[in-house]
């Protein structure tokens, strides 16, 4: 098994990422046995960044991790194998009505599984999200306005994104913390 230095140093450009991948990675195998890890994440904001570097490293640290590469619906079923659900919130997560799925999926594991769920904070602040603010905001009116301002679904993604928000986790701006 490599280390997650020897991990991450093909992939990451931004020292802060780098740093910031590898204290989660070094959290991550500290307290999850080696089970699996789900990632969920906006693909057009990270994937071939900050979640493809974190992708790389915990497989790489030996952990058997999902993401869902192409935008299609995650079953339940695979978020559930996990024991750890890793959400990186980013500008455009809430646009994504898949996301928006996994992220009631994990919220459901996480009570009924006891999962563990950790939010990352990718340049948003968990406070835009909590009050669905700014890109949270817009996403949220665009998918009313799609699906109905009433709509249970959109109120259910309301609420999940609050919850979710309001977890503890990392934030990562321009260093982390």
């Amino acid at each position: 098994i490599k280390t997650v230095h020897e991990c991450l140093v093909p992939f990451c450009r931004d020292q802060y990422e780098y740093q910031f991948v590898e204290e989660i990675v070094d959290w991550v195998t500290k307290t999850v046995p080696r089970n699996d890890v789900f990632l969920s994440f906006c693909g057009r904001d990270t994937r071939y960044s900050f979640t493809g570097f974190l992708y790389n490293a915990l497989s790489r640290s030996g952990f058997k991790t999902y993401m869902n590469d192409d935008g299609d619906q995650i079953s339940q079923s695979t978020i559930g194998k996990s024991r750890l659900s890793i959400i990186v919130f980013s500008k455009n997560y809430a646009h994504s009505s898949s996301c928006l799925d996994e992220l009631l999926a994990i919220l459901e594991c996480m009570k009924m599984k006891n999962q563990l769920v950790w939010p990352i904070f990718y340049k948003v602040e968990p406070r835009d999200i909590r009050r669905q603010r700014n890109s949270y905001g817009e996403a949220m009116t665009e998918h009313e306005n799609m699906l109905g301002k009433d709509s249970e679904k959109v109120q259910k993604w309301r609420s999940a994104l609050f919850e979710a928000a309001n977890l503890k986790g990392w934030t990562f701006e321009t260093g982390y913390n």
